[in-house]
């Protein structure tokens, strides 16, 4: 590859690499590659500056506004840090510090891996907070910032004006739990705090923010007015007086110092409760930093030290597989214990089979593990030519190894899936799931008030929510005896569902809410929907022979059955209320706006589905008829731009009485 095709390559991948990190919050290279790829995208241009451009990413800091918050033009610039990358560069950086300064002393802190913010005090209030987007212009997240309890909205001293930026951050052991609590709701997984962090702070809604838990940690004052400092660390103590939290920092009297403070801070990263990827040295004299000044994109007071990914050999004992709460087996290699970023690692993710096949993992390999800043350990490569005789590929087991039931492939990933009903793995995912609004709709039956009744081994299976008593739930955790009986009233309340919310509540893989209406019309009752053949469940509306085989494979399990008569047992409807399947409306779509007289729009399109017609959440030359209500607004004049057939209820009435 010549050096130009190689420049453009690079700018499009680090430039793709910026959007996903900083706008869509969703990283996929990592740190330390992105550094390095930067920095030869930088050596490159400095070879050939006849290429360089406006838009290259050495030309910027980094990040966009995100659409639905007001821009924020910060009055002193959020710059980033120039970064380095060994002990060596570390101290080129301060032999070019002292061509300026002679006699210096410096501040190590460690680099926390989050959000950095601006935070905005006039006359000692609050005003205002804002991401630092790409150094000049970022995002106003002042409400989603005074959700965080360590930000003080006022100071004891009323300075003027002062604007402090800090890290955002999500400690460790809120990610943990928000995870697990995303996990019970069938939700995406954070990828790390970092990324949670940045998803929390950009909520439109700050209830939401509020619900992450987010803390901060103050690192610098950007602009003060009413009073005057000379040196950093004076600058941490003064923020410390105003109740800030500030970050944890060691005064060095030479570079020296500071490099064995950053040894310090490597090996006991696993004791903060913030994932870092670095340690930041500063400049301590606020003089100093003023004669050294900034180049366009860093100050040169101060440099960024980024921890490279230690590597290390050890031997791959066994794989073990663990199950998830929503089913997903995932391989784990136990390994030799081997020391790594400060901690003794005896386990690496293996993540899934096609992770297995692509680098052949076998039992008794020795392997080289990597844990990169607070990476999980993974293992990077095989050292085929130390493999011992008589290994075999490992291919993860085809039934479930906590409940013996088949194992599915995902349709559309590399995730392999249990798929057993009373799967004790997958038992709160399962209840949640079953007692949610679109399925049972169990009122008082949270993620947290599932967990208590697990905990306290009243609930094994889904079937056991019909055997509670409220004398049992009311002394345990989140109850009392009203909510205990409260519980156990909707409980009961629930037993005379309409057959579909409780095929939906099932789980049963593709049958999402939609389906179980359909099937519960097509088929009037379990036992029936439980016979079918893969063909006659084939045949039906919505219901693909993917769905089909998932819904007969489901049926035909043990565990599945089992449930099933433990649900007959407790007296839960099995039947279907709903009127009997017609096709009146097939081959139809329709499109409902406005408000109606007769019924909610979900109840009518419930009865446009009844007669087998389709209900669009938007106009189309597709679109056969609009039902139209009181206060119809751009659905309406679609349609009649289009020349779709406009119906008001009346009409639709008269339709429904043909």
């Amino acid at each position: 590859m010549d050096d130009r095709t190689e420049i453009e390559a690079l700018r499009a991948e680090l430039e793709r690499a910026n959007y996903e990190y900083y706008v869509l919050d969703k990283p996929t290279m990592s740190d330390f590659d992105f550094d390095h790829k930067l920095r030869r995208l930088e050596e490159l241009e400095a070879a050939h500056p006849e290429w360089k451009t406006p838009d290259s990413p050495t030309q910027r800091v980094g990040g966009k506004v995100a659409e639905g918050f007001a821009e924020v033009v910060h009055q002193v610039p959020l710059e980033s840090l120039q970064d380095v990358f060994s002990f060596e560069e570390l101290r080129e950086f301060d032999q070019r510090v002292r061509e300026v300064v002679e006699d210096v002393t410096y501040d190590a802190e460690p680099k926390v891996d989050g959000l950095s913010v601006a935070l905005e005090y006039e006359n000692g209030v609050f005003v205002r907070g804002a991401t630092r987007g790409d150094g000049r212009v970022g995002e106003d997240v002042t409400e989603n910032l005074k959700t965080i309890r360590s930000i003080p909205l006022r100071l004891p001293d009323s300075l003027p004006r002062l604007i402090v930026r800090g890290e955002v951050f999500m400690p460790k052991s809120v990610f943990q739990k928000l995870n697990g609590e995303r996990e019970l709701a069938g939700q995406a997984l954070f990828a790390n705090p970092r990324n949670a962090a940045a998803g929390s702070l950009r909520q439109l809604d700050p209830k939401i923010a509020a619900a992450r838990h987010l803390d901060i940690l103050i690192f610098n004052i950007q602009y003060v007015e009413g009073k005057s400092f000379t040196d950093h660390v004076e600058t941490l103590e003064y923020l410390e007086s105003q109740r800030f939290k500030v970050i944890p920092h060691t005064l060095c009297a030479t570079i020296d110092a500071c490099a064995k403070r950053i040894e310090e801070i490597g090996d006991g990263r696993e004791e903060f409760d913030f994932d870092i990827d670095g340690a930041v040295v500063k400049v301590n004299s606020l003089a100093e930093r003023e004669l050294l000044g900034s180049t366009a994109k860093f100050p040169r007071w101060a440099a960024a030290y980024k921890y490279p990914p230690e590597q290390k050999l050890s031997k791959v004992v066994d794989i073990v597989v663990q199950v998830g709460r929503t089913g997903v087996l995932t391989p784990k290699a136990v390994i030799e214990p081997v020391r790594l970023a400060g901690t003794t690692v005896t386990n690496a993710t293996l993540h899934n089979q096609d992770f297995i096949s692509e680098k052949d993992v076998r039992i008794g390999d020795t392997v080289l593990v990597q844990k990169a800043g607070e990476i999980i350990p993974e293992i990077v490569s095989v050292i085929k030519e130390k493999r011992p005789q008589g290994t075999s590929p490992y291919r993860l087991p085809d039934r479930c190894p906590v409940c013996g039931a088949p194992v599915v492939r995902d349709e559309d990933g590399a995730a392999m899936r249990c798929t057993g009903a009373e799967c004790s793995a997958q038992l709160l995912r399962h209840l949640v799931h079953f007692a949610s609004r679109d399925a049972m709709d169990i009122e008082g039956l949270g993620p947290a008030n599932v967990e208590t009744l697990a905990d306290a081994g009243l609930l094994k299976a889904p079937g056991d929510l019909y055997l509670l008593q409220a004398e049992d739930v009311a002394p345990l955790e989140h109850f009392a005896k009203k909510s205990a009986q409260n519980l156990v009233q909707a409980i009961e309340k629930s037993k005379e569902n309409d057959l579909s919310r409780l095929i939906f509540a099932l789980g049963i893989r593709q049958v999402g809410q939609k389906a179980g209406q359909v099937l519960a019309r097509q088929f009037g009752t379990l036992d029936a929907l439980a016979a079918a053949t893969e063909e006659e469940l084939s045949a039906v509306p919505d219901v693909g022979p993917i769905t089909a085989k998932s819904i007969s494979s489901w049926f035909a399990d043990p565990q599945s059955q089992h449930l099933i008569e433990a649900l007959k047992d407790a007296g839960v409807n099995m039947t279907s209320k709903a009127e009997p399947l017609g096709d009146k409306f097939a081959g139809l779509t329709f499109v409902l706006t406005g408000e109606l007289e007769h019924f909610t729009r979900k109840e009518a399109g419930e009865r446009i589905q009844a007669q087998g017609g389709k209900v669009s959440g938007s106009v189309s030359k597709k679109t056969s008829y609009v039902i139209a209500g009181e206060a119809a607004g751009s659905k309406l004049r679609k349609a009649q731009e289009l020349g779709v057939t406009v119906l008001d209820e009346s009409e639709f009435l008269k339709m429904l009485d043909e």
